[in-house]
């Protein structure tokens, strides 16, 4: 793959450094916020394995202890809805927007400073300031590189329904980023569409998944011809095994629905709500120090403009769906009983 530079559209408030410490959070402008307590509880949408060398970096840098609830965004989604007001969280990091967008709905979030929230460009955080976008990914379709050359793969996930693809192409139905998939897919193609689409590949035979990475290892071990993932998945396997040690090969879908660019993203709970801490921590995952590390270790693209993206990922403006605003991917819960209705959950 070949190296790109990252050009992230310019949107950055100025004014404002982000240095990931509670010495100076917005908040402290008024009276009523409370002080540092030096502790902040996270609800984590995202792998511990991947997060909890961040989270321990952030400690060691500003000497706040964060207590992580480690679960799936969904799991987590559901369990904020359910406790509301009486949630222990301070702070959400959910693996997608669609779950952000259902719990600024109900009212669970407190909004992100506007200096703060400036940070992010338009497009890639919400459009009310309720939670700010952390970290961009694609979606895309891994293939087996053994058994398909680049230009015999779909260029549409459209067409994955076609019989030519019956038994060949695998996917997590459970995972949020799917879910979200088929969100923008509701959005942009209308509600039949999609739900014609979901119908007819569960008609395909698909091959049903636990999560992206289990998914992207069946490609990469010849026992699945076409996977929907995102794309930090491959980057993290190449990692760990060397490039050359990948059967799997990935297809970037440049504005198709399967191809969205979604976020991950965090939002300050109610109960943080005027935290010094829960602000500090938010602060840092968006600053050079936290989006840097996001580059390094996930390979996912960074929002914070002046940060590049890890070498050989395709431009992020190349990618982004100018019809889809990320908002509009707080119906999940509308696709999830979709999923369940063309038997795919």
């Amino acid at each position: 793959m070949r190296a790109l530079r990252i050009l992230v559209p310019a949107a950055v408030a100025s004014g404002l450094l982000l240095t990931g410490c509670a010495g100076d959070p917005a908040s402290e402008d008024s009276a009523d916020a409370p002080a540092s307590d030096g502790e902040v509880t996270l609800y984590a949408g995202r792998d511990e394995a991947l997060i909890a060398p961040l989270i321990e970096q952030f400690t060691d840098e500003t000497g706040i202890e964060v207590e992580v609830r480690y679960a799936g965004t969904s799991e987590l989604t559901a369990l904020l809805l359910e406790e509301g007001d009486r949630s222990p969280a301070d702070v959400f990091l959910s693996q997608d927007a669609g779950a952000l967008g259902a719990i600024a709905d109900a009212g669970l979030t407190s909004p992100i400073p506007a200096e703060l929230a400036e940070t992010i460009p338009a497009g890639l955080t919400s459009q009310d300031d309720s939670w700010i976008g952390v970290t961009g990914r694609a979606r895309v379709i891994a293939y087996d590189g053994d058994v398909l050359e680049a230009d015999q793969v779909p260029t549409s996930v459209l067409d994955l329904v076609d019989p030519e693809w019956a038994g060949r192409v695998g996917f997590p139905p459970g995972n949020a980023s799917f879910q979200s998939f088929v969100t923008a897919l509701r959005v942009l193609e209308g509600e039949q569409a999609a739900e014609d689409w979901a119908a007819d590949m569960a008609a395909n035979d698909p091959v049903l998944t636990e999560s992206n990475g289990a998914t992207l290892d069946l490609v990469n071990a010849g026992e699945l011809d076409l996977a929907l993932i995102n794309h930090y998945y491959w980057y993290q396997r190449a990692a760990e095994l060397g490039e050359d040690a990948m059967r799997a090969q990935l297809a970037f879908l440049p504005g198709d629905p399967g191809g969205i660019v979604n976020v991950t993203g965090a939002a300050i709970l109610t109960g943080g709500a005027g935290d010094p801490d829960a602000l500090a921590l938010v602060e840092y995952l968006v600053s050079p120090a936290g989006q840097q590390y996001f580059v390094e270790q996930t390979f996912e693209y960074p929002l914070l403009p002046g940060v590049e993206a890890p070498s050989g990922l395709p431009a992020l403006e190349t990618l982004v769906n100018p019809g889809l605003d990320l908002s509009d991917l707080d119906s999940v819960a509308e696709t999830q009983e979709m999923l369940v209705r063309v038997g795919l959950l």
